[in-house]
Order: C-alpha cells, then structure tokens, then sequence
C-alpha cells in the first residue's frame, strides 16, 4: 500500500466521523429547550408565587400556545394530554378561560411582555393548600424534543406565622436588653453599698 493510497483511506474515514459530528452538532445548535425550576418552589397560603419556565436559547414564543396543566391531577393517567383542563392556556395571543380548571380563573397569569424572551413563568395569586403539586408548563409546536417541562409547588406554613416571626425576636430582644440592664443596675447599686460600708 502507497502514502498515497494510506492517506485516502484516513482521509475518507475521517470524513465518515467528522460529517455525521457536524450534522449532528448544526441539528443541536438549532435546539430549543424549556427549563423549569430545578428545586421545587415553596409557598405559604395566601402568597403569590411565580412558577419558573422559560426557553433557552431565548425565542419569541408570543404567537405560540402555552400550556399550563396538572399531570398528577389528570383523570386518565394514560393520556394526560386528551383532558381539556388547563390551569392556564395561552392560545392567539391571549388566555383561554373555557378549559380552565375552576379553582385557577382569576388567580393566573403569564408575563406577555416577556413571552418575547421566551419566559412563560406563571403566576398564582393567593395560593392555598390544595394548590400543592407538579405543574407543567408546554409549547406544542416548540421544535425540540424538552418541549415541556414540570416545576413542583410546595406550599406550607402560615403566611402569619412567617410575618410575625421577626415581631417576636424583636420582642426578644427588648426583652433581654431590659433583664441586661436591670442586673447591672443592681450590680452597680450593690457595689455602692459596698462602698459605703468601706468607707463608713
């Protein structure tokens, strides 16, 4: 066998490895994903929350339907995706209310101005305990195979509870401040005496 013949042959397997790479890489580049939030989002009752999804790279996904749903509370396990209860559905431009589930309408919302960044972060007003669970955020005609994502809501504790927290520490304090004081303004009336009775 020749240099010349050795070098074709490494020449055309390496071109057998290196254009499948490029293709491959050009088809990941061109990937969009969506990212949810990677530790579960806690809450008290009563709080607003905002459930984090968005897409990277950034896309305007405006003009695209957004759905928001409840995997764990789908009647038929099988087919999430057959119900038609949404606990948010973004479609032409604006929100579906027909196939909202009742205990979300009036209490979501999207941040249309950032839909152009790709943020489809949902916000819940006035959460309650029943609120709990996995949420999934989706874009049907997202081209990528991570075209959903799910963001899990803990929601626990009082908001009551939480505020008045620093209320009693500061209590506290007041309080520990005053038993301070008072010691040593006995010690300081002892040493006085003390005194005194030196001096006497």
């Amino acid at each position: 066998m020749g240099a010349g013949e050795f070098s074709y042959r490494i020449s055309i397997s390496t071109l057998r490895v290196v254009f499948p790479l490029l293709f491959v890489l050009r088809l990941a580049k061109g990937q969009f994903r969506l990212f949810g939030a990677y530790h579960p989002v806690k809450a008290a009752p009563g709080d607003d929350v905002i459930l984090p999804c968005h897409v990277e790279p950034k896309l305007n996904v405006a003009g695209m339907t957004v759905e928001w749903s409840r995997p764990d509370r789908c009647p038929d396990p099988k087919n999430c995706l057959s119900h038609d209860e949404y606990v948010h559905l973004y479609r032409h431009n604006s929100e579906v209310t027909e196939m909202k589930l009742p205990s979300y309408i009036g209490r979501t919302a999207l941040f249309t101005d950032s839909l152009r960044e790709g943020n489809i972060s949902l916000r819940i007003t006035n959460v309650t305990q029943e609120d709990e669970g996995r949420y999934r955020c989706f874009i049907p005609k997202l081209k990528s195979h991570l075209q959903s994502s799910v963001v899990h809501l803990i929601v626990g504790g009082s908001s009551e509870r939480c505020r008045l927290i620093p209320v009693v520490v500061l209590c506290m304090f007041i309080l520990l401040c005053i038993a301070v004081r008072g010691c040593l303004m006995t010690e300081s009336l002892c040493q006085k005496a003390e005194l005194k009775k030196l001096t006497i």
